[in-house]
């Protein structure tokens, strides 16, 4: 098996065309289908189901495709450490993180780490912890962000515990307070039985913490506006459409045009923790980032 044919075959599976995939990888159409053939003899099966105009996968070629994927990123991980300079001049990071993370804590850690480090490419991927524990193991991510307990957990994948970061509710300061009550006075979770939440998307980390601590308080939440991302319930919230469960450090970064209550104890955290795959180091730039992450 050759990495070549590695290529080829993933070119293939993702344009479902011969002649587009010797397009994708710069190879005449014929040398592509004898490499596939040559594949297909040497693990002793057919890849692909060849119909005109209907290129389908077979079993096998569904068995192969993530594994043939896993391959060339690690590869490409490879060759890029490989290629970077001397003391990190160059080189480039791939980092997955919950959208709220992206809002409130990397944009001070990234931006020492590209003051420092002004030659690295940092490439984000914002992502539900599914989402990306998915993509840290098929070779997409160098490190992410996700939130503890992970929805899958995968011995595949190290965690480290990074933070524990507590809830707060805001609102809309041109409308009562929530719960009822002052301002400053802290919010019990049944309190927003009596509340209108904007909630997020399906597949959000905070959307599953928040209606699973309503519940255990013996109500369903009563939904305003739903399905949005950080900055779109914020902006909903400071339009007065409802209250929203966020972050603190995400509700201390967008605090103009919000009210800011804290939960009463013991209130709803969340566990932060970087994640990398058990089985290749990352490389030496994202290293580097994981110990101003840790360092913070």
């Amino acid at each position: 098996m050759q990495f070549q044919q590695l290529q080829y075959f993933v070119a293939v599976a993702e344009t479902r065309h011969f002649t587009r995939a010797a397009e994708l990888v710069h190879v005449a159409q014929p040398s592509l289908s004898q490499q596939i053939r040559s594949l297909e003899h040497e693990l002793g099966a057919e890849l692909f189901r060849r119909a005109r105009g209907n290129i389908t996968l077979t079993d096998a070629g569904e068995a192969l495709l993530p594994l043939a994927r896993r391959i060339l990123a690690d590869a490409d991980t490879a060759r890029q450490e490989v290629q970077e300079l001397a003391q990190l001049r160059r080189g480039r990071v791939r980092l997955g993180a919950t959208p709220s993370l992206c809002t409130g804590l990397l944009p001070d850690v990234l931006r020492a780490f590209h003051d420092r480090y002004p030659g690295i490419r940092l490439l984000i991927e914002e992502g539900g912890s599914h989402d990306l524990v998915r993509e840290l193991a098929r070779g997409a991510l160098d490190l992410a962000l996700v939130v503890l307990p992970l929805p899958t957990p995968s011995p595949a994948l190290t965690t480290v515990e990074l933070l524990r970061e507590k809830l707060v509710v805001v609102s809309s300061p041109h409308s009562p307070a929530p719960g009822r009550g002052g301002a400053d006075r802290p919010v019990r979770i049944k309190d927003l039985a009596g509340e209108r939440l904007v909630m997020f998307r399906h597949g959000y980390d905070l959307r599953e913490l928040t209606v699973a601590a309503c519940r255990a308080e013996g109500f369903e939440p009563d939904f305003a506006v739903e399905g949005g991302e950080m900055d779109a319930v914020l902006g909903f919230v400071r339009a007065g459409l409802g209250v929203a469960v966020v972050p603190h450090m995400v509700a201390v970064r967008s605090a103009p045009g919000l009210r800011v209550t804290p939960l009463a104890r013991p209130g709803l955290h969340r566990t932060i923790a970087l994640a990398h795959r058990s089985d290749v180091a990352p490389p030496r730039a994202a290293r580097e980032l994981q110990r101003m992450l840790l360092d913070r």
